[in-house]
């Protein structure tokens, strides 16, 4: 390195880490860009491609965990790493070749140091998953829109409803006890229905529900997202929903984040700035390339930015590609895009700049501050609670 790029570099690296946590929560692993459905609003460029990770990537991810996890931060001992299975289908590769892709991490995992987790859109859910999800450990993710009318946008590769399917996989997991968060995709179509939606999602049982508000991201750009204004009202009636309920009642995902840092707020903690840095969360894909920030980069392409790519779990630990990652032109960017959020936006300190991808795709560079994600799914909670709040107090 020249010597007149040292400062350059500590300088980079110094803002890095004031940003990125430096030992990621969570991997993402892309087993496969294929998926049994067809859903209008997928943003995945690759779903039709149906060759699976290759067992040798598996091992080279489970070896970068293992010095992961090795690690510590600030001398105290780490939670479980996180292995998300996720893009595509993850169910897709069938059960042989699932269980040869997780035998690599078994060790970590008895070991209390790694805990899968998968998101399935359940329509390939049947006894024999049940049993290997159950045996793994896993916590299960469910991609469910709602009643059959409003869960009308996920269809199959021959354009026929998956509802059916998704109900027949959440029952299976019921009847097996295996645990479940759900996740509904909420669309301007959809929006205008929020009690009817969450009281169909609550019914199903589930240890958690995440309502992620369309977003223009991937190939599915051609959609328009709800408005802010849409999406503080949806907001306000899930407020009050949540409130009516019993005790019991699968909290929102949302809320509960919401909750969280209003407590956080009120205590004070000294610990704050760290636990509020972004996970670089790398995503592996199929070839054992690594993204950062975003697992929606992988499989985009942008030549300007090497297609996303930080490097290749094959050829580098992810603990070595981490340890460059300041040097990424779109981390840059990104770490430009917070700096700049945080300077500018009243909201930042409760969502800390909230997602990269987002800004890639709304402005096809990350160096800006706001975007309608967080116009819909940041901020609107908060000003939804605020407008409540008035209204209790008659001001």
């Amino acid at each position: 390195m020249n010597p007149t790029t040292v400062p350059q570099e500590t300088a980079l690296l110094r803002r890095y880490r004031h940003r990125i946590h430096r030992v990621p929560r969570n991997l993402v692993i892309q087993p496969t860009g294929f998926c049994n459905l067809d859903c209008t609003y997928c943003y995945l460029p690759d779903r039709d491609a149906k060759a699976p990770m290759p067992t040798a990537v598996a091992e080279a991810v489970a070896r970068s965990a293992g010095e992961l996890v090795g690690e510590s931060v600030g001398g105290h001992s780490r939670k479980p790493l996180g292995l998300i299975w996720h893009a595509g289908e993850p169910l897709a590769l069938g059960r042989r070749r699932f269980t040869e892709l997780l035998r690599p991490f078994e060790e970590l995992r008895r070991e209390g140091l790694l805990e899968h987790a998968v998101q399935t859109n359940a329509t390939l859910l049947n006894d024999e998953w049940c049993d290997l999800l159950t045996g793994y450990g896993f916590r299960v993710g469910v991609s469910v829109d709602g009643p059959a009318d409003l869960t009308a946008r996920r269809i199959d590769r021959k354009g026929r409803p998956a509802f059916d399917r998704i109900m027949k996989g959440i029952e299976r997991l019921r009847r097996h006890g295996v645990p479940f968060s759900l996740i509904a995709v909420v669309s301007r179509e959809t929006i205008t229905h929020p009690d009817r939606l969450l009281d169909f999602l609550a019914a199903l049982r589930p240890v958690s529900i995440g309502l992620n508000i369309e977003e223009s991201e991937g190939v599915n750009t051609e959609r328009h997202p709800p408005t802010r204004e849409q999406a503080v009202e949806f907001w306000r009636k899930v407020l009050a929903w949540s409130r009516r309920q019993p005790g019991g009642t699968a909290p929102v995902r949302e809320l509960e984040r919401l909750g969280r840092y209003l407590r956080m707020s009120r205590a004070q903690r000294p610990d704050r700035t760290h636990l509020s840095r972004a996970d670089p969360l790398p995503t592996i894909a199929k070839n054992g390339d690594v993204f950062l920030l975003s697992p929606e980069l992988a499989g985009v392409t942008a030549p300007a930015y090497n297609d996303f790519r930080a490097g290749n779990v094959l050829e580098q630990s992810i603990g070595a590609i981490l340890g460059q990652a300041h040097r990424l032109t779109y981390v840059g960017e990104f770490l430009t895009g917070l700096e700049e959020c945080e300077s500018t936006c009243e909201f930042f300190d409760y969502c800390r700049g909230s997602q990269a991808g987002n800004r890639y795709f709304e402005h096809q560079t990350f160096a800006v501050a706001e975007t309608d994600y967080c116009r819909v799914t940041e901020q609107a909670p908060v000003l939804a609670l605020a407008a409540t709040v008035r209204e209790e107090q008659g001001t």
